[in-house]
This record gives C-alpha cells, sequence and structure tokens, in this order.
C-alpha cells in the first residue's frame, strides 16, 4: 500500500502537482515520488554522486527503484499541530506555554515559523520540476485563495461557541471581523515563496558546482526574494511615521488616546506594524486579546491574564494583530529557510552532507539572533516578527528537523513517531478539529440540563482536575491524553482507511 500524498503547505496530503490526474507529468515530469520527497532519485537526477560528495559532473541515468518517503516531514509538521493544540488549551495553566508578552520567545511563539519552514521545505519537493508555469501558477493561486478562506471562516469570528458554553454563539459582526489569522499568513508566505519557485525553475542547476555555498547560489533568486522582502520590512518600520492614535473599547464602552510621534519604535504602543494594521485594516478587525495583555504594565496577574490595572496605559486595553500585514513580510524569510532545507534535500544524497548544510546553517541563525537580541540591536519579538526572532525560530526549526531526520529516517526509529506522523498526513483536518476546537464545540452542543454540563467539561472536570486535586494539572493533563492522544488515535485511523482531507 502506498504512502499518502500531502500537501505542500502542511495542510493536506496532496504535494502541488501529484493529484491523480492527467496533467502530473506535464506539470511536474515523469519523476513522481510521494510527497515529492525521493531520499534517492532527487538526489541522483540532480547529479549528486553516491557518496555524497559534490562534484561539476553529470552522473549517468541510473535505473529508477521505489522511492523511499522522508517521514520527517509528516512527523515535524505532526509536532507543530500538536504544539498548537497543546498551547491553546493549557497555556491558561502554565503561562510558560503561551506566548512571551512581548520581547523574548515562549514555546507558543514557535508555532507560526515552524508552520512556515515546513511549507517551505515541502514547496521545494513538489514544485522540483514544473513543465508548464501556467498551471502551476494557476494551482498555487488557488490553494492559497482556499487558505485564505479557511483563515478567515476558523478566526475571523464567526464561531465562538468554544470560548462561551453558556450562550453556545456563531455568527460575527462584519464591522468586527477579523482579518488575519495563521492560515491567512501562512497562505501569503506559501504564494510568494511557491511563486518564485515556480518562475524560477529554468534557471535551476541540474548539478551543483563545487563548494558549501553552491547551494545558495544555485537558488539565488529565492534568496534575493527574502533579502528584498527582509528590507523592506526594516526600512518600514525603521522609517514610517506613527503618530498619536485613538480608538473606542467596545467592550468597556470607552475611548482612548495613545501619544505617539515618533518613528523606529519597536515597544507595543507606537510601532510601525501596529500602525499599518490600524490604518489599513481598521483597529476593530484585529485580534482582541494580543500577548502584550500580560504585561505587568497591564495586569497586575503577570505573567498570566487578569483585570486591567486602573493605571494601565490606553494601549493595553487596544486591540493589535500578530499575523497583521506587515509583520507577516518578515514571515516569508521563514519560508525561505525552509525551502532552502527542501532544495539540500533534493541535491544531497548522503545523510552526512545534508545534516551538514542543515546542522551548519541552523547553528549559524541561532547564534546570529542570540548576537541581535542581546547586543539590544534587534529584539526577539513574535508579535513584530523581527529580524532576529526570524532566525531564531528558524534556527530552532532546523535542529528540531535535523534531529527527527537522524531519529526517524537514519536510524528507523519511526515507531514513536508514528502517531505525529498521521498527524501530519492529516494536518489541516487535525488543525480544525483540535487547534481551532471546531470538535470540542460540536460536542458541547449537546448538554445536559444546563450549557455549561457537556461530556468535555465532564471529562475535564471528573476524570483530570478533580483526580489531580489540581486545575493547572488536571488542565494538562486533560489536553495531553484526552485531545492529542484522541486526534493521533483518529488520524491513525484515517491514514488506515485512506481519508484525508484534500485542500
Amino acid at each position: 500500500m502506498e504512502d499518502p500524498k500531502r500537501v505542500e503547505e502542511g495542510f493536506g496530503q496532496t504535494p502541488l502537482g501529484h493529484e491523480d490526474d492527467s496533467n502530473d507529468k506535464e506539470l511536474e515530469g515523469d519523476n513522481k515520488c510521494d510527497n515529492g520527497e525521493c531520499f534517492d532519485n532527487i538526489a541522483k537526477e540532480n547529479g549528486s554522486v553516491a557518496t555524497g560528495e559534490l562534484t561539476g559532473k553529470e552522473e549517468a541515468p541510473l535505473e529508477k527503484t521505489k522511492s523511499k518517503r522522508v517521514a520527517t516531514l509528516d512527523a515535524f509538521r505532526g509536532l507543530t499541530i500538536v504544539m498548537m493544540i497543546l498551547i491553546d488549551h493549557a497555556g491558561i495553566a502554565y503561562p510558560a506555554l503561551d506566548h512571551a508578552a512581548w520581547e523574548g520567545c515562549m514555546l507558543a511563539d514557535f508555532v507560526m515559523p515552524f508552520f512556515l519552514f515546513i511549507v517551505g521545505v515541502a514547496i521545494a519537493l513538489a514544485l522540483k520540476k514544473v513543465r508548464k508555469i501556467k498551471d502551476a501558477i494557476y494551482k498555487i493561486t488557488l490553494r492559497t485563495l482556499k487558505l485564505l478562506f479557511w483563515g478567515i471562516v476558523l478566526q475571523g469570528g464567526y464561531s465562538h461557541a468554544l470560548a462561551d458554553n453558556i450562550n453556545l454563539a456563531y455568527g460575527v459582526d462584519m464591522k468586527l471581523i477579523r482579518w488575519c489569522g495563521i492560515l491567512q499568513r501562512i497562505a501569503l508566505v506559501y504564494f510568494v515563496v511557491a511563486l518564485i519557485e515556480t518562475l524560477t525553475t529554468k534557471r535551476r542547476p541540474l548539478v551543483l558546482s563545487p563548494g558549501h555555498l553552491s547551494i545558495f547560489t544555485a537558488y539565488r533568486w529565492q534568496w534575493i526574494g527574502g533579502f528584498i522582502t527582509f528590507s523592506f520590512y526594516m526600512i518600514t518600520t525603521d522609517s514610517l511615521y506613527v503618530p498619536d492614535w485613538s480608538f473606542i473599547n467596545h467592550k468597556e464602552g470607552k475611548a482612548y488616546t495613545v501619544k505617539c510621534g515618533m518613528r523606529g519604535h519597536l515597544g507595543p504602543a507606537c510601532n510601525a506594524v501596529g500602525y499599518v494594521d490600524r490604518d489599513i485594516l481598521g483597529i476593530n478587525h484585529l485580534y482582541k486579546s494580543p500577548a502584550w495583555q500580560h504585561l505587568k504594565a497591564c495586569t497586575l496577574s503577570s505573567p498570566r491574564s487578569g483585570p486591567f490595572r486602573e493605571d494601565a496605559p490606553g494601549w493595553c486595553h487596544a486591540n493589535f494583530e500578530p499575523e497583521g500585514l506587515l509583520s507577516s513580510i518578515p514571515a516569508i524569510l521563514s519560508g525561505t529557510i525552509g525551502i532552502h532545507y527542501g532544495h539540500v534535500l533534493m541535491h544531497f544524497k548522503g545523510h552526512s552532507q545534508r545534516l551538514k548544510q542543515w546542522v551548519s546553517m541552523a547553528i549559524g541563525l541561532l547564534v546570529l539572533a542570540f548576537l541581535l537580541h542581546f547586543s539590544h540591536a534587534i529584539p526577539i519579538n513574535k508579535q513584530l516578527y523581527t529580524i532576529s526572532y526570524v532566525c531564531l525560530t528558524a534556527g530552532a526549526a532546523g535542529v528540531v528537523f535535523s534531529g527527527f531526520y537522524i531519529l526517524i529516517d537514519v536510524w528507523g526509529l519511526r515507531t514513536p513517531f508514528l502517531f505525529l506522523e498521521w498527524i501530519g498526513m492529516n494536518s489541516m483536518l487535525i488543525f480544525v478539529l483540535g487547534a481551532q476546537g471546531i470538535l470540542a464545540a460540536f460536542i458541547n452542543g449537546w448538554y445536559y440540563n444546563k450549557p455549561d454540563k457537556t461530556l468535555v467539561t465532564w471529562i475535564q472536570t471528573h476524570i483530570f482536575i478533580d483526580a489531580w486535586h489540581s486545575r493547572n494539572l488536571g488542565t494538562l493533563l486533560y489536553v495531553i491524553f484526552a485531545e492529542i492522544t484522541f486526534y493521533g488515535v483518529l488520524a491513525g485511523i484515517l491514514h488506515k482507511l485512506g481519508m484525508y482531507w484534500k485542500l
């Protein structure tokens, strides 16, 4: 039984150009690989020698054998989904799992860039050959629109039954709908990175030149695109004038004014990222519970959420979009770094050569991130998506990806990570049901006597919280054993049945 195929953006199973239709060969060529990643055939086709060393000579064509899929991609994608479920549902109990209030980086802050990293890796593999550029652009555009649609539906505010068991309310005021979100940012990064990869297909080398940097020069246009986006972001955030701004908090029915009148500020109140979103999207369409509300300046309950201080500054009461317009531009770099890891997988056959490239880059990114942050040049900040944050999270993603590759694909320790693979194969479905709480919200709709008496609340209270005499520990164990384990089993069953959500 063949392994399933998946979507390059990390939410599905069918890579671009690998659907079971008559256009496969026209779009990507005759070489077909599960998930677009072949352990051996890709390296042979691109001129890597059997020893893993680079030469300037193209090898003679070798007879094709059955490809070995890189299971690391599924496991990494599944890990990211698991992290999201854990953070979203247990972060309230343990603040260390939640987002950093402003500067710094907590576990939750790795989720988005991990998604974007694996987007890039898989795009490189799925678009390794493009014969009809127009067809590829059409499919890229279509999937981008699908991601945007589902992002607005899931995170625009239409369903809030999970957060409000009492009212079980649905519907959103279009004056307050949230336009940005996780899938929307993934859609933007996917579109830009995949488009560059497609339009530069004729410039790709069949054989790499000798040298450690040849993989970078061979795909210079991807890096040029990343550098342009980075430069635009840096120039804009440093030079854009942020004026004073006012808003009305609809929950409180109170108006606030924030004094700014400055450039290059990286604090919560007067940064260019927030100004662009407020000016273009409108403050009412931004995220209504930003992480900065956990700052000591905003609440005495810091680092947890809590009531605002009486002397809290006005910006504490404002909306802020962590997946906003300007901050999504440097996020393209996360996808660009991911696509580099995919290129390495394509061009290098030997495990040691692949790991040498991956690990060296990851270490370099981590060192750069710490230098920028601790020298106070550019602080690590997820809300602003600073370059130091890009380097830190991409370096961490590279380390985790390399570690998974060693354990799963080199040493063959696949069994302990099967549940992550299963979740990664059906990541869009588990994202919707688990991370976005749609399944729990559906179950909560069937209550006994009162809306707060549901199967979900009964299991959480009686089996975990009461049994362990701790709400925090009970909540964490509930998320691990009643949610993550359940979705792992569900994904495994669906995998055995060959059922996947194609996007």
